[in-house]
């Protein structure tokens, strides 16, 4: 479906990707995976037409649509539902109850349908984007951070249709486990070039090592005998006697390829420093309450912190996980209740806001040592590297630096001051995927106390957590115990079975019977089966040229999806 074909391209002069081929097949689902700045985005751009290579092919087919996911936000329609209904090709512009049904599962409530789009916040304006895009069905899609502003709700819903996918997607994603649970392969862009291998992201990095292993041995070995040829070529390549065969060395050196050393591809290696705290009590956060408008967001909550409390603040989005996690950084003062902490307590504090407070003149270099003003100039040097700005990278101003760029920047200023007490509110958002992973490592061996906000369940799973503050719409509650046993033992809300009475009243006016709605139920079963069978046909005759049989298969196709939408209907609205 897509080819590339010894793709290249360089900004100023500097390689960005290098003979780079690979090919997309017929309901193939990769994820992209590499280092930020390695070109992921770069290669969606390219795909889109939005960016042209220096040298090589693109090859996409005739027709072939390819659909990506807009950071660029423009509306032209009032409301937030008429918006959406223009996602849906035009010949189903009338189907509403789609783009309902769209919009719920990502997250918006019925009331926001009549907003206007320019009243929503950035993150659900992203979200409208990807409704649209989705209700669009271009053949392929390309997504770029699809659960960045997503909350775990939204992201499970979204899992769900793609996994299910008809056509070819590529996803960008620091959510490892949503990733996985979506693709059938993964493409990793290393050393400017993309390699593509069957299964998940931990089946690539399984094989790279491997790999990287075999490549750092050839080229120890390879430094070796390029030593033992300069040596010859130093020594003799003067000597009239010797000058044929110093220069024969000479060819010989020039020949062999610079393998690169090989430098922890994978592992961004840090901790966070330890100020250990004397006493069993951190603090205690009694009876607070805030509202923005007149309805109360957070009221009357209280914790107790104790050392070692290890606690991550989930919910779905717009019910005060941010807030909250402000308010216990004393960012916001409560409108009534108080936020306490002992005296020798030093807070590490990540919030989502923080990183715009970074002065764009500084240099990276300049930041961290903001962190700790004491701190020696080797330990900055060392805490740059840490975040991957090693030698002159520490030099480079905020200005120029890319969202993750930024991200470590502000973990690095956390890292340079010891602390006793970490408050992170959404640290993985740019990260890529191996950060993410040095971060759920380094929160592990932090044997102090930390409070998260997350809507990874990657991260919500892998941290050792003992404690959970659930946001609810109107109330906050605290579940002792991991994100495990909370989904054993509790669950969320909207997943939960409805009480028979609870179903009863969201029955329609004329409920269809049970023996009905599964004739429907088996009627459209029949009907996708055979369309996806007359879809692999199609593709076949699309191949061999056959114009008789795609014009067929093409009426069938398109008369059997008007069937499947008319008995969705039936279904819905009797």
């Amino acid at each position: 479906m897509i080819q590339l074909e010894n793709i290249s391209l360089s900004y100023n002069g500097i390689p960005l990707l290098e003979n780079v081929s690979f090919s997309l097949g017929r309901k193939e689902r990769a994820g992209l995976i590499g280092r930020n700045g390695s070109g992921k985005s770069t290669l969606f751009r390219l795909l889109m037409g939005m960016e042209k290579q220096d040298g090589g092919t693109i090859g996409i087919a005739k027709g072939y649509r390819i659909g990506w996911l807009e950071q660029h936000i423009r509306f032209t329609e009032a409301t937030v539902l008429d918006e959406t209904v223009l996602g849906l090709p035009v010949d189903e512009q009338c189907d509403v109850y789609k783009a309902e049904k769209m919009l719920l599962g990502l997250g918006f409530s019925e009331e926001q349908f009549e907003k206007s789009p320019k009243d929503l916040s950035g993150g659900y304006q992203l979200r409208l984007n990807l409704a649209k895009l989705l209700l669009s069905e271009p053949d392929c899609l390309l997504l770029d951070e699809p659960t960045n502003y997503l909350d775990i709700l939204s992201m499970r819903f979204l899992s769900r249709i793609l996994s299910k996918w008809p056509g070819e997607l590529i996803v960008i994603c620091h959510d490892r486990e949503f990733m996985d649970s979506i693709t059938t392969h993964t493409l990793g862009i290393i050393r400017k070039k993309v390699r593509k291998l069957v299964g998940s992201s931990i089946d690539f990095f399984t094989q790279i090592a491997a790999q990287e292993e075999i490549h750092e041995k050839t080229r120890v070995n390879q430094d070796k005998k390029k030593a033992h040829l300069q040596s010859f070529i130093d020594r003799f390549g003067a000597k009239a006697s010797k000058a044929a065969q110093a220069g024969a060395r000479k060819k010989a050196l020039d020949k062999i390829p610079a393998l690169e050393a090989l430098k922890s591809l994978y592992n961004l290696d840090f901790s966070f420093r330890v100020r250990t705290l004397p006493g069993e009590k951190v603090g205690e956060i009694k009876d607070v309450s805030f509202a923005y408008t007149d309805i109360p967001l957070i009221e009357n909550f209280s914790l107790l912190l104790e050392q070692g409390d290890r606690i991550a603040v989930i919910g779905k989005n717009g019910y005060g996980k941010s807030t909250l996690l402000r308010l216990i950084a004393k960012d916001l003062k409560p409108i009534s209740g108080s936020v306490n902490y002992a005296d020798q307590v030093v807070i590490g504090y990540f919030g989502q806001t923080n990183i715009e407070r970074l002065h764009k003149d500084r240099t990276i270099e300049e930041e961290v040592k903001l962190g700790n003003p004491n701190l020696p100039y080797s330990d900055v040097k060392a805490i740059c590297g840490q975040m991957l700005f090693s030698g002159d990278l520490s030099t480079k101003k905020i200005s120029v630096l890319s969202g993750g760029e930024k991200s470590r920047v502000l973990l690095g200023k956390i890292i340079a001051d010891p602390c006793n007490l970490l408050l992170l509110d959404e640290p993985t958002h740019h990260l890529d995927i191996e950060s993410v992973e040095a971060l759920i490592d380094a929160l592990n061996d932090f044997s102090e106390t930390f409070i998260i906000v997350t809507h990874s369940e990657l991260i919500l799973k892998r941290l050792e957590l003992d404690k959970l503050i659930v946001c609810h719409e109107n109330r906050q509650e605290i579940f002792l115990g991991n994100y495990t046993e909370f989904l054993e033992k509790q669950g969320w809300e909207e997943e939960k079975p409805k009480s028979k009475s609870q179903k009863q009243k969201e029955l329609p006016k004329k409920p269809l019977l049970e023996k009905e709605v599964k004739e429907l139920e088996k009627k459209i079963t029949a009907l996708e089966e055979a369309q996806e069978k007359d879809y692999d046909l199609l593709a076949e005759a699309s191949t061999k040229g056959d114009l008789a049989k795609i014009q067929a298969l093409s009426k069938a196709t398109s008369d059997r999806a008007e069937q499947i939408d008319a008995l969705y209907k039936q279904m819905i609205s009797s």
